[in-house]
């Protein structure tokens, strides 16, 4: 699972099952906000990752994931990404970075910033499909800071299960089973059914994202796999409009 606690052993297909839902903090943010973006005649954000493999540019969803849009484009302006790796790559599941410098220290981060995985597909956002960019975090689902990571396969396991309305809810299904007149209390605590927030998509440069997961990847700095043996840095980060 993408994880910013790559230092912990995480087993990709089945750590989704035992999250835990943690207390939530805020964060404010300064300089030029998303509503100002868009009033200056842009639609959706765009972010140019420049990297030593060639350019990515990411189509940002303010509509769908507004917090976390917003977070994601605050580390842009800090020049939080400028130099950092992707210091986590696996062919036939996803590329990450955003985490960590060219030595593989840990950047500081902001406060983490509030889950939006439920609330952005219950907007009509996409799904965890290839191309798409979400939020990386630890076993806490409100953990996300700066780290992300490119779908480079369709991840159904690591989508978000929106709650249907009701408290009871009358009808749930989940894992092929179904559940009825379950408290709404009981959902909104279950660690399992946040997945991982989906905030844009790759718009350019996905034979770029290619040529990154098919780097060949082995230990590097204190990660014991997955890391490209020929770093892939992130040169620069910019926003578009």
């Amino acid at each position: 699972m993408p994880s910013e606690l790559d230092h912990t052993t995480l087993n990709r297909r089945t750590s989704v099952r035992t999250l835990v839902l943690a207390t939530l903090a805020a964060c404010t943010f300064g300089a030029l906000s998303i509503s100002d973006a868009r009033a200056a005649g842009a639609s959706n954000p765009k972010v140019r990752l420049s990297t030593s493999a060639g350019d990515i540019v990411l189509e940002l969803y303010p509509d769908k994931a507004p917090k976390t849009v917003e977070n994601f484009l605050q580390y842009v302006r800090d020049k939080h990404y400028d130099g950092t790796v992707f210091h986590r790559v696996i062919n036939n599941f996803m590329v990450q970075g955003g985490g960590y410098d060219a030595r593989y220290r840990e950047k500081p981060t902001r406060a983490p910033v509030v889950h939006e995985g439920q609330a952005a597909l219950e907007r009509g956002g996409p799904r965890n499909v290839v191309g798409t960019v979400a939020m990386a975090r630890t076993n806490d689902p409100h953990s996300a800071t700066a780290q992300f990571f490119i779908n480079v396969k369709d991840n159904a396991f690591l989508d978000p299960t929106p709650i249907p309305p009701g408290d009871p809810v009358p009808r749930f299904e989940y894992g092929g089973r179904v559940y009825e007149n379950v408290p709404r209390a009981n959902l909104l605590a279950a660690g399992q059914l946040f997945g991982y927030t989906v905030f844009g998509k790759v718009i350019a440069g996905m034979d770029v994202v290619n040529k990154i997961k098919a780097t060949p990847t082995g230990a590097g700095g204190p990660f014991p796999t997955d890391v490209p043996k020929t770093p892939v840095t992130i040169l620069k980060a910019t926003l578009e409009n």
